[in-house]
């Protein structure tokens, strides 16, 4: 018992410096309160006050720095480190490929038509070069999980340009999870022609769509890509399933 009121007052703590980061309008580098000033307002011990602190900087959300000038610090949490501990909760929960492309066939025509005619030259550019490590079918496994995943970093770093915070953060995990699944389930080893083929096909029609098209037409490219990549994943997920039996 004495262990979860421990952990109780470490949250409410971890709660109480989240709540005054917001209402100080603290921004990534502003230090926080010196330690004893945080035990005397909060009446707490200093245990749990440097409990609540390594739980916020495990989080992210602040660091701690020793020595002269050191103390507690704001930080700006990446969204790969949030995606990361997002990332653990589905860790146990066997995600399907149907669960992840439910959601990127409704949401990744978004981002795309809300891109139309706004991606930054550089960054067209920078998409279009990568396209060429997909001018040909893969020559082995590696170079069929190499195509994946850099299919689906495509997809994350697309989505990080779209101006809705919420949808590109949304976006970028799915795609992220997908790729992890992926590489960790081995759905990339069986062969499959077709699945590059319309991924090379699609993606040069989206960029199209993306730099000289409206957003009702970089909407509808995106979804017949994300309709198209869902069969033959779903496909993919049974062959190797399939293995795995015989």
């Amino acid at each position: 018992m004495a262990t979860r009121r421990n952990g109780a007052r470490t949250e409410q703590v971890a709660e109480h410096l989240k709540a005054y980061i917001v209402a100080q309008g603290l921004r990534p580098g502003d230090r926080l309160p010196s330690e004893a000033a945080l035990i005397a307002a909060l009446g707490m011990s200093k245990g749990t006050v440097r409990e609540a602190t390594r739980m916020l900087a495990a989080q992210g959300l602040i660091r701690t720095r020793t020595g002269p000038g050191g103390g507690a610090f704001v930080d700006d949490i990446t969204a790969d480190h949030a995606m990361a501990m997002l990332a653990n909760f589905f860790y146990f929960r066997d995600l399907s490929v149907a669960d992840l492309y439910q959601l990127r066939i409704q949401l990744e025509p978004e981002v795309a038509a809300m891109m139309a005619g706004r991606v930054p030259a550089e960054a067209m550019a920078r998409f279009r070069a990568e396209t060429t490590r997909f001018d040909h079918p893969p020559r082995d496994a590696e170079e069929e999980r190499a195509q994946h995943v850099a299919s689906l970093q495509f997809h994350r770093d697309l989505a990080a340009l779209c101006p809705n915070p919420l949808l590109a953060f949304v976006v970028g995990f799915i795609a992220k999870i997908l790729s992890d699944l992926t590489v960790i389930r081995r759905l990339y080893e069986p062969h499959s022609r077709a699945l590059w083929q319309q991924g090379h096909d699609h993606h040069a029609r989206l960029l199209d769509a993306l730099e000289h098209g409206t957003p009702e037409t970089a909407r509808a490219v995106m979804r017949q890509h994300m309709e198209a990549a869902f069969g033959l994943m779903a496909e993919q997920e049974i062959r190797v399933a399939r293995g795995v039996l015989e």
